[in-house]
């Protein structure tokens, strides 16, 4: 959309070519008589109609880690003020291609070129949008028009370091805030970073824009997910910037807040004029957020477009499930009776987490636990591995023909069953200085002779979803050489190459897109039958609970609601906490 004004019929429109840049007036009562509506200003739609200089121009560019193509031949144009989505499954090089744009970084295996036309002021290096080309600095200087190359150029360079410093990102799982400092005096330390220095007044006008007004005075490391990720994208919106990139910004948040996140993003976008650059493997955020999308697959465009015909084609790739066989489930092995656990709350009075709760799971089963946040569905799970004692109640867990009481603490109590019990939680990490089999083997106390752990590591990774080939190329990456998808995957294989007998997964699918989740659906059902693990399930995602899960059970301000198939908890689900959890 690009606003203009018109003034007794008349419309202006600068047009800005190279370094020309011309003003076009048309007098539209003498070709429109009669037409020309009371008020004084009117918005067009001229997106497709004036073909202006572009912001970045993307040319056969390559990137490559040793002997893996991360990205083939990548064309792309992106116009000043557009907003492009990239669409793909984990692993697809969405990442690569948004740390090629921020341009701090080199890379030796790349090749093409990746353009930035920009106005540029030589006197005071002023650095806008190309649309600003012929205007007057408020140096004495003029912007001028340069391009700057970001395969060739030097990292060092200027120019590249200018723009690179009006380019803002948001990472996926960063927040990179200062935790013990509060929210206000993280955002004014943002421009301290860069030399400068930031009022409070603007500091909260930032916060009011990311709707965080009222988290002016919290510290930093007390918020939740999202507020954390609203507080990163307004020390962002503090460097003025002209283009964000935003790489899977909600990625791990639940549907509700992530929602919260995208609106403050779409509306900071708006305010502050920028061009929007944003990866996800949700075809819903593509949707919102892009006026055009394009699909990447295996470091390549499968598809551009408008964001719903280019998200409906990645849907397609993400195949069905299948038929799933019914499995044959044995005796109780975890058995909790009247469970409760309260917190003292120095603002709330007595906080009751868990109330009352009575449930059993039996062996090789595969069980849910659903409700929105604050339900307790967390504080129940850490009962059941262990981590946390109950306030009351019994819970029991059947090691071989013994039940060990969880209840009493030491190695001669719980500790007979916390050794067979695997958890993931969501907020999981991975050695950084280790590479994957060395995550999986030695950095968790797994001593086995190489061939061996290699042998085991592949059998586990194929077992989370990789094929045989991709296992093995996994092997020897590095974290940080992982999609967030394939992180989460290797995270879930450290937790089952040790062989628990119980494993309890805490939102398994929570960064994952539609074609890794299958994958993962799959993997975690193959689990249960090769290896005979008894899963339990926490999460909101209710098609996942659907496909996954032989029964759940609906937890509710702390209390057990209702336990039994999939399809009835479903029922049972009231339309505010659906709207929860499914962010509809």
């Amino acid at each position: 959309m690009l606003p203009i004004p018109i003034f007794f019929g008349e419309i202006s429109v600068t047009i800005v070519i190279g370094e020309t840049r011309s003003e076009l007036r048309i007098n539209l009562s003498s070709i429109m008589p009669g037409l020309i509506p009371d008020e004084p200003y009117i918005t067009l739609n001229l997106r497709g109609m004036i073909n202006l200089a572009p912001f970045i121009e993307i040319r056969d560019l390559t990137v490559r880690f040793g002997d893996v193509v991360a990205l083939r031949n990548i064309n792309l144009v992106i116009n000043e003020g557009e907003s492009v989505g990239i669409l793909g499954r984990s692993g697809c090089g969405k990442s690569v291609l948004m740390h090629v744009l921020r341009g701090v970084e080199a890379f030796s295996g790349m090749t093409g070129s990746v353009i930035f036309h920009v106005a540029r002021c030589e006197k005071c290096r002023r650095t806008e949008p190309p649309s600003h080309v012929g205007e007057k600095c408020s140096c004495g200087g003029v912007l001028k028009a340069q391009k700057a190359d970001f395969v060739t150029m030097d990292i060092n360079d200027p120019l590249r370091r200018d723009i690179a410093r009006r380019i803002a990102i948001m990472l996926q799982r960063t927040f990179a805030l200062y935790g013990d400092e509060r929210v206000i005096t993280n955002v004014m330390r943002a421009v301290e970073e860069m030399g400068t220095s930031m009022s409070v007044h603007h500091a909260a006008d930032l916060l009011d824009e990311v709707n965080l007004s009222h988290r002016l005075m919290h510290v930093a490391r007390e918020l939740s997910g999202g507020e954390k990720q609203r507080v990163v994208l307004a020390r962002q919106l503090a460097k003025s910037p002209m283009i964000l990139l935003a790489d899977e910004p909600t990625g791990t948040l639940d549907p509700a807040t992530a929602n919260v996140v995208h609106e403050s993003i779409k509306r900071a976008v708006q305010d502050f004029h920028m061009t929007l650059i944003i990866t996800s493997h949700w075809e819903d955020v593509m949707v919102e957020l892009a006026d055009r999308a394009i699909l990447l697959d295996g470091g390549e465009i499968k598809a551009e477009g408008d964001p719903k015909d280019v998200a409906a084609q990645f849907l397609a790739m993400a195949g069905t499930l299948g038929q799933r066989e019914k499995a044959e489930v044995g005796e109780p092995i975890i058995k909790a009776g009247g469970l409760a656990k309260r917190y003292i709350s120095i603002d709330r009075g007595v906080v009751k987490a868990v109330d009352n709760v009575s449930f059993e799971v039996n062996e090789g089963e595969i069980f849910g636990l659903v409700g929105v946040s604050g339900g307790g569905k967390t504080t129940l799970s850490k009962m059941v591995s262990g981590i946390i004692t109950p306030t009351a109640g019994s819970i029991s867990v059947r090691v071989g023909d013994d039940w060990v009481d969880m209840t009493v603490l030491g190695s001669n109590g719980r500790g007979r069953a916390t050794k067979y019990i695997g958890i993931l939680h969501q907020e999981y990490t991975l050695y950084p200085s280790r590479s994957v089999i060395e995550n999986l083997t030695e950095a968790i106390g797994l001593s086995l002779p190489f061939e061996l752990a290699e042998r085991k590591a592949i059998h586990t990774l194929e077992t989370v979803g990789f094929s045989e080939e991709q296992a093995e190329a996994v092997l020897s990456k590095m974290p940080d050489e992982l999609s967030e998808g394939e992180r989460h995957r290797v995270a879930m294989a450290q937790v089952l190459i040790k062989e628990p007998r119980i494993v309890i997964l805490d939102e398994p699918t929570g960064t994952m897109d539609a074609i890794t989740k299958i994958e993962v659906t799959k993997s975690i059902l193959n689990a249960r039958e090769e290896l005979g693990e008894t899963f339990v399930i926490v999460s909101h995602d209710m098609d996942f609970v659907k496909n996954v899960c032989d029964r759940a059970m609906l937890m509710r301000n702390g209390q057990a609601i209702f336990a039994g198939l999939p399809d009835e908890v479903l029922a049972k689900i009231t339309e505010e906490e659906e709207k929860e959890m499914l962010g509809s």
